[in-house]
């Protein structure tokens, strides 16, 4: 595989230099040459501070180009293994890996604006929003860039019949035109008349999430630094975080630093407001609100944040509010979620089998404890395939399969009594080596250091 991405790497760099696809993004001026190339803000990069702490913590930056040939091989690789000419993708963080571009992230998740095609031989087109096509330039792997075709409500009212059928035409043309014959086509999502249309077409459409997943699973060296990268500055964060928390601060105000902090340090969005104190620990997914943190309170936060790189980082602390120490209640959920963390980690070994995951993981007495959704899932770009369940879920949603060297998972654990008081959430972020799991967070878990 690595004297594969190496040779493709180069003709693709080669391939991009020459591409008249990509020289005649926008409108040929000078500013949209700058923005489509030197402009571009993940051209400009992560900058300070980052590049100051990670140099500090000795760790190695990504190289970008290396990483997209990576992940275009893979998803190609898994094309022509699941049998389909090619993938047509909707959904921005699968575009995001095809092509390592972006736009408008969260707007495009639920307008559509903004789509993706990869053939099984390598192929890359994105459409892009109105005029913003020159966002795709600094990517070697694209190959096209065309103006995107909307098929929302939103974009296009009461001609939405009319102008599906345009973009259905457009896309039908590109599979025969790329894929020679080969009719079976792989989609993540769309919107509903594009999805009849193209069913209605002659093409054989399948699940893209299938492929996607698949693709994504097992992380590049590269992907890894840049996931190395991502989680230093989301712990860099979550420290400034854990020393500014005093009580008599709302949940509001400690959980608006993690946003600030991964805006500063490069990173995207954050998926979830998942921060609670108290007595709003438990149940747990009680997300940030106004309520004051009172001296002695627990205080549980779940990361959840896409970082730098665009690379999640998904980690869960519970502190302690305050200079006193913590109750024996408190210190007895910690120790048995600590517990399960420490573990439930050492079962990530190569070669294990889901089925064992969820059967002989360390789970406290569900009759007196409350838990988390899952044991362990992946995480990538996002919370990713597997997902692995609690054992009494297996029967109704529990799937088989294996882990492998290079996949990333998080270990979960939320401890709260079925009888009251609060709760609490540890979560740790692990991959999976032939040497055994290494965490790629560090912060303590400790209430309190």
């Amino acid at each position: 595989m690595p004297n594969k991405i190496t040779s493709s790497l180069q003709a693709a760099l080669q391939r991009h230099a020459t591409s008249q696809a990509i020289q005649r993004l926008g409108d040929g001026t000078p500013e949209f040459i700058s923005a489509a190339n030197e402009g571009h803000h993940l051209n400009i990069g992560p900058g300070e501070p980052c590049i100051s702490e990670w140099k500090q913590a000795g760790l190695e930056l990504p190289d970008l180009p290396t990483m997209r040939q990576y992940r275009l091989d893979r998803l190609v690789q898994t094309l022509q293994q699941y049998d389909y000419g090619g993938i047509l993708l909707f959904d921005p963080l699968n575009v995001r890996y095809a092509t390592d571009t972006t736009n408008m992230q969260l707007w495009v998740m639920h307008n559509g604006a903004r789509y993706a095609y990869v053939s099984a031989d390598g192929h890359v087109i994105v459409w892009d929003y109105t005029n913003t096509e020159f966002l795709n330039g600094h990517s070697h792997v694209v190959d096209e860039v065309r103006p995107a075709v909307g098929v929302s409500y939103f974009l296009c009212g009461p001609r939405y019949e009319e102008i599906a059928r345009r973009w259905a035409d457009e896309i039908v043309a590109v599979v025969h035109q790329h894929q020679r014959g080969h009719l079976r086509l792989a989609v993540d999502m769309l919107h509903g008349p594009g999805h009849q249309l193209l069913a209605q077409s002659g093409l054989e459409i399948g699940f893209g999430y299938e492929v996607m997943e698949e693709a994504r699973r097992i992380k590049g060296a590269d992907e890894l630094k840049a996931m190395r990268c991502a989680v230093h500055s989301c712990e860099t964060t979550m420290l400034e975080m854990k020393e500014a928390l005093r009580p008599g601060m709302t949940e509001r105000e400690l959980w608006s630093m993690l946003h600030a902090g991964n805006i500063r340090r490069a990173g995207e969005w954050i998926e979830t407001q998942l921060l609670a104190s108290g007595p709003r620990t438990n149940p747990w997914m009680q997300e940030a609100s106004s309520r004051v943190i009172e001296e002695g309170d627990l205080v549980g936060y779940d990361t959840d944040l896409v970082g730098a790189y665009g690379m999640m980082c998904d980690i869960s602390r519970t502190l302690l509010a305050g200079d006193q120490p913590p109750n024996p209640q408190q210190a007895n959920l910690h120790a048995i979620a600590n517990e399960v963390i420490a573990a439930n980690c050492e079962l990530l070994t190569p070669g294990r089998s889901f089925h064992d995951l969820t059967h002989r993981a360390l789970l406290p007495d569900p009759d007196r404890y409350r838990h988390y959704s899952c044991l362990f899932h992946g995480v990538g770009q996002c919370d990713e395939y597997p997902d692995i369940v609690m054992p009494a879920s297996w029967a109704t949603s529990g799937h088989d399969g294996a882990l492998e060297t290079g996949m990333v998972l998080t270990v979960e654990s939320f401890v709260g009594s079925r009888a009251g008081g609060e709760g609490v959430k540890l979560e740790i972020q692990v991959l999976v080596t032939d040497e055994g799991p290494e965490r790629l967070d560090y912060s303590s878990l400790e209430l309190s250091d």
